[in-house]
């Protein structure tokens, strides 16, 4: 072993961290005191976290004054090193939680109070810090599996803002095992943007946006996708994000990803987000740009759900009434666009819909009312 490894047996099975006060339960695994006192005090049942015996009533917690010395005197002897922060030598002790949180309920309940998804988060931290990602992947599953946002888990990351440093530093790594890594760090990524004061969104880096939109381009997995969406669609709420989202390309990777005719949930991702998108008129600016914006909304309508009707309709409304040049106008008529709006008024949608596309044809009406690709009396029934 490397002289300044941290042994294995000085780590704490349920914390993670170097041992303080060791003592050892009557199955013979040695705890952090700190650490299964919480577990005991926060358990339903009574059992020992890594064997999941059941520890008798009443029995004790016995100091390992051996360990204890052993650490001190490891401890001192490498000070000068600092060398107590090598997460690569916890993955044996991720192995083992991450089975526990995956056995039943009650553990992983049991490990939410004890501590174990700040003692992870502050271990990816570090590792972020150290670059080095041994150990990420079985941290990420444990997380995953954990996960409840809990006041305390909030205050650590509105406090510590490089958690969402350390996870975009987790998606642009080249990884052994990518797909998965990156799909839990954007599964654990989602949790946290939910979780967070939304003024820690108010100010996001451009190199997030461009993570977001290389695992858009990667399509590594359905999950991440969507995961990468949400996000978005919550990030663009905030601040000026929206426009740093627009900057990036996002709206020309959204269509582009929206005409191979991904699947419903997707699409209405897809759909959500550029709504957000084009009601700012740089927004509305890129998506005209796109040669075949106006014609992918047209042909989606009335074919994947009424939640993208919803926001299709509302896109189609905001370019005809902000970015309405004769020839976007045009090609919207050419497209089927002002069609589909036709077809909505008929079809058995939301009277709310039904009115908003009226509104649309409305506002053009003099433009659109001689073409043959629309029913007449569609329009001179609602002439302004």
């Amino acid at each position: 072993m490397d002289d300044n490894e941290i042994p294995q047996y000085f780590i704490c099975p349920i914390s993670l961290q170097i041992m303080k006060d060791p003592v050892t339960a009557v199955t013979g695994i040695t705890y952090d005191r700190e650490s299964i006192e919480k577990w005991l005090k926060t358990a339903k049942d009574i059992t020992c976290p890594v064997t999941k015996q059941v520890l008798p009533s009443g029995s004790d917690l016995t100091p390992n004054h051996t360990l204890r010395r052993l650490i001190q005197a490891w401890c001192t002897a490498n000070a000068s090193e600092a060398i107590d922060k090598v997460p690569g030598l916890y993955v044996n002790a991720l192995n083992k939680m991450e089975v526990l949180a995956k056995d039943i309920e009650r553990n992983k309940k049991s490990m939410e109070e004890a501590g174990v998804a700040k003692a992870v988060i502050l271990l990816l931290i570090r590792c972020y810090n150290e670059s080095k990602t041994t150990g990420v992947e079985q941290a990420l599953r444990i997380l995953c599996l954990i996960w409840t946002p809990s006041r305390e888990i909030k205050d650590l990351l509105n406090e510590n803002q490089h958690f969402i440093d350390c996870l975009t530093w987790i998606l642009g790594c080249d990884i052994e095992n990518h797909v998965v890594i990156k799909t839990l760090a954007m599964q654990t990524l989602k949790q946290v943007i939910e979780a967070v004061n939304p003024r820690s969104l108010e100010k996001m880096k451009p190199e997030f946006v461009k993570e977001m939109l290389r695992i858009l381009k990667l399509k590594i997995s359905k999950q991440a996708t969507k995961s990468a969406l949400q996000i978005l669609i919550q990030a663009c709420l905030w601040g000026r994000n929206k426009s740093k989202i627009v900057q990036a390309n996002t709206i020309f990777e959204l269509i582009e990803l929206e005409l191979e005719k991904p699947e419903k949930n997707i699409s209405e991702l897809v759909f959500n987000l550029l709504a957000h998108l084009c009601s700012c008129a740089e927004g509305r600016a890129e998506f005209v740009r796109h040669a075949g914006s106006i014609a992918m909304v047209a042909k989606r309508i009335l074919r994947v759900s009424p939640v993208t009707d919803d926001q299709a309709v509302c896109i189609l409304s905001l370019i005809s009434k902000n970015a309405a040049t004769r020839e976007i106008l045009l090609e919207m008529l050419r497209v089927g666009a002002v069609t589909k709006l036709c077809m909505v008024i008929q079809a058995d949608c939301p009277t709310y819909l039904k009115q908003k596309a009226r509104g649309v044809l409305r506002l053009h009406s003099n433009l659109w009312s001689n073409s043959p690709c629309i029913a007449v009396y569609l329009l001179t029934r609602y002439q302004r």
